[in-house]
């Protein structure tokens, strides 16, 4: 089978026990080079995982002519620079969520792109899973009426030293979590909104805690969302659900985003109650099988600039609404 050669730049913990592994069970991929600020860091992930080359800065990554894609997983605040230079060099780019700090810096990176006649992508694993297919497949069946409104919700830990509590980092919880509840909503209603409202509890460093909304859509969609980093600090709690509901019916996940496995939803109508069982590999494994096979085969991206920049534009709503 043809691979990619793939770098990795930067040693972020999301790098570590999600898409590394990822990487290592997806047939396209293969895992080439590792890049991090001291060439000690990239050793240490060279070692573990078996990169072939370790990098002590992202230049060197970036001069490799061997490195055909680069997966960044770096801060929020310097996505533009790095997804720019990357582009530059010529390499195909898998970015971390959010891809931009708003939809300007979004819509300049896939101008980029397509300047330089390489592909980019956002990278939400989540929604390359057979799960979320699965839900859209029923809701777009008919089987709970027209959809009438979409409650989500994530609610993940507090951190006590973290970069996601500054806001020069591009932190908060907005972009780290409300970001895969309004890519979920969009992904389920075509339609653009035409009100959005939310507040915010903010923290002494500037960035949202806790922030909830609610999104009306041209159509007549109604959604809400609710995300926070309020469950103690440092801990492994979080709290996810998906509530669909129709004219006929609804369907109801508690699924944490990501997670792979037997996952199962429930949906609710005349017919009473059923259990959907869907069978979900590592949704990074996903990602980069898409990716790579964008890149050997000219296959679309499964996140596509169009989505990206409507998120984008969603989120600029929402940050403008709470005075981020």
């Amino acid at each position: 089978m043809d691979r990619v050669k793939w770098g990795v730049m930067g040693t972020a913990n999301i790098a570590r026990w999600a898409t590394i592994p990822g990487m290592k069970l997806a047939e396209s991929c293969e895992l080439y080079a590792i890049a991090g600020r001291s060439i000690e860091k990239a050793e240490k992930f060279k070692e573990e995982y078996g990169f072939e080359k370790a990098y002590g800065t992202y230049e060197e990554l970036l001069m490799d002519k061997e490195v055909q894609a680069v997966y960044i997983p770096l801060p929020n605040d310097i996505h533009l620079r790095w997804v720019k230079e990357c582009l530059k060099a010529g390499k195909h780019v898998l970015c971390e969520k959010p891809l931009a700090l708003n939809a300007d810096e979004a819509t300049e990176m896939y101008a980029e792109a397509s300047k330089y006649g390489v592909h980019l992508m956002e990278a939400y694993a989540y929604l390359h899973s057979p799960y979320v297919e699965a839900l859209k497949q029923d809701v777009n069946s008919g089987i709970i009426g027209d959809v009438d409104y979409i409650e989500s919700a994530f609610i993940t830990q507090g951190y006590k030293e973290d970069f996601r509590l500054h806001k020069e980092f591009g932190g908060g919880a907005m972009y780290d979590l409300g970001c895969y509840c309004t890519t979920m909503i969009l992904s389920l209603v075509d339609s653009d909104p035409d009100l959005v409202k939310a507040v915010a509890e903010f923290s002494d460093l500037a960035v949202d805690l806790n922030t909830s909304g609610i999104i009306r859509f041209q159509n007549g969609v109604r959604a809400s969302f609710n995300v926070g980093m309020i469950l103690g600090e440092n801990t492994n709690s979080r709290f996810d659900r998906l509530y669909i509901h129709g004219s006929r019916g609804s369907i109801r996940s508690e699924v944490e985003y990501n997670q792979a496995g037997e996952l199962s939803y429930r949906i609710f109508n005349a017919d009473g109650v059923t259990e959907r069982k869907v069978s979900v590999p590592q949704n990074y494994s996903l990602e980069i099988e898409n990716m790579s096979r964008c890149i050997l085969y000219g296959d679309k991206p499964h996140i596509s600039p169009a989505f990206s920049i409507r998120n984008a534009e969603l989120i600029d709503r929402v940050l403008k609404e709470i005075g981020y």
